[in-house]
């Protein structure tokens, strides 16, 4: 995760660490540039996630999910990145993100990652 991104995605204290409970957070706003075409990317992230100690902050999540606006990358990359940073931020028990981008060309594409902690 770098700085940058470290500085945009805040977090705060789990009240309930000792039970596992389930956050379902919906961004049906995602924006990106296909790095071929240039043209935009347009997608619904569903984060699915089992914290531990932090939870992600929605406004510093926003903030952080329109910093990859102007950016040009693959649907499988920028799932994977983002997957990747929150798992870095708040090191939850177990977090999901399905990411359905709209049809492009008659084609839609869902790209799901998972982290599982590993005991």
């Amino acid at each position: 995760m770098s700085d940058e991104v470290c500085e945009l995605l805040e977090t705060f204290e789990n009240q309930f660490p000792d039970r596992d409970y389930t956050i379902e957070i919906i961004c049906p706003e995602f924006t990106s540039v296909c790095p071929k075409t240039g043209q935009p990317d347009f997608a619904t992230l569903t984060f699915t996630y089992v914290p531990d100690r932090l939870c992600v902050e929605l406004k510093s999540l926003k903030l952080y999910l329109q910093s990859f606006r102007n950016e040009g990358i693959f649907y499988e990359h920028v799932t994977n990145r983002i997957l990747d940073d929150l798992v870095a931020a708040v090191a939850p028990r177990s977090m999901t993100l399905v990411a359905s981008f709209t049809p492009r060309g008659g084609i839609r594409s869902n790209i799901t990652a998972t982290y599982q902690v590993r005991r």
